[in-house]
């Protein structure tokens, strides 16, 4: 009898242990297959940052022997006076690479808005960290910054305020919107696994000259205005702003900007779509789209279209949006208008190869803050 249950107890470990990695290694996308499969990513979490596509390149340069590991061990949060083991204490107050985790599951509630600096990563995997309060998180004129594996949520408007920003400096902000994760004249920037709702304004914006941004594997629901590229109609800068968006969920319950892009160009690419309200993808003054292999399950009522421009005539003035092999459901439409087909043009740190849009519920089907183990796989 012994020998039969220890049979049985090494063929359950088998399959709950080896079954699984098989059967997701097929259903991973690019991002994730590089670093998931790997048992020991807890000791070798820099490996995370050579596995990012699009625009943002490979983030190599947020890791090396000179990275500084930090653990948030406080969920406390002082604007002003950071204490050592806080988020924003690692966030702002070392110099040089940081490579931020946390000891524990936590609650963090931001009093101000915390600013990041370069070359920080935030790693939210094995533990479930909430980050809500005033405005959030804000990365501004920072450039190699990584946020993954966080749950952001119910970020409210703050008025005019002062805390401290990267290398410990004051610094004064002017009245910030509740939005999840902003980024100000930033660049080399990947936004990836991260759960994203229910905030006063928006849930991510990209404004004032950002560009190479790779926004992946994120889950956003529940929200009106959910993604921003391009900081107004006027700001001409946002011309060269080049964004990813790629492997998302988006949805149930979202109503509009999913994205929503000015002047600049958005290769938005196996992506899902649980319904919308207003529109999915939209855009003003003249932006280039490209929507590739994505996956629309239109509204049962309401807006069957997924697009939206505005201040243009598509018959007289095209703008290139432009949508191949992408699937749609419940009567989804997609207007397309202007030539060339909007190409990222990736270079070889960039490129990716996008997958079937009848793959995207597979490839999606683990967007947002993973539920990490110490065992297998996360």
């Amino acid at each position: 009898m012994a020998v039969q249950w220890f049979a049985l107890a090494l063929c359950m470990a088998f399959f709950f242990f080896f079954a699984p990695d098989f059967c997701l290694a097929q259903k991973m996308n690019p991002i994730d297959s590089c670093w998931r499969q790997n048992p020991n990513w807890r000791r070798n979490r820099q490996q995370l940052a050579t596995c990012s596509v699009g625009f943002a390149g490979k983030m190599t340069n947020n890791i090396g022997k000179d990275v500084i590991r930090y653990k948030v061990t406080d969920p406390r949060d002082d604007p002003l006076n950071p204490k050592p083991g806080s988020l924003r204490y690692g966030a702002t107050m070392i110099t040089g690479k940081v490579w931020i985790t946390f000891q524990k599951n936590m609650n963090i509630e931001l009093v101000k808005p915390l600013l990041i600096s370069s070359f920080t990563t935030l790693d939210g995997r094995g533990v479930d960290v909430h980050i809500t309060g005033n405005a959030c998180l804000l990365v501004y004129k920072a450039t190699d910054v990584i946020i993954h594996g966080l749950r952001i949520h119910h970020c409210m408007a703050v008025g005019p305020s002062s805390v401290r920003g990267p290398n410990g400096e004051m610094v004064a902000l002017g009245k910030m919107d509740g939005d999840a994760i902003r980024l100000v004249t930033a660049s080399k920037v990947w936004i990836d696994h991260n759960t994203l709702y229910a905030c006063q304004d928006g849930l991510l914006d990209v404004t004032r000259g950002s560009t190479h941004i790779t926004i992946s594997n994120n889950w956003f629901k529940d929200q009106d205005k959910v993604m921003l590229l391009g900081h107004d109609d006027g700001y001409l800068r946002d011309k060269d702003m080049k964004v990813t968006v790629v492997f998302n969920h988006f949805g149930p319950n979202c109503n509009q900007r999913m994205p929503r892009v000015r002047h600049g160009y958005a290769h938005v690419a196996n992506n899902l779509y649980q319904g919308w309200e207003q529109y999915a993808i939209g855009g003003s003054m003249n932006p280039s789209i490209k929507s590739e292999s994505n996956y629309f399950i239109a509204p049962k009522s309401g807006n069957k279209e997924v697009t939206w421009r505005q201040g243009v005539n598509v018959k007289s003035r095209p703008w290139n949006f432009y949508s191949v092999r992408d699937v749609f459901e419940n009567g989804a439409s997609f207007t397309q208008s202007g030539v060339g087909g909007a190409k990222p043009n990736y270079n070889n740190q960039e490129r990716f190869e996008v997958a079937d849009a009848k793959s995207v519920k597979s490839i999606t089907s683990s967007s947002g803050a993973l539920k990490c183990f110490r065992t297998i796989m996360c």
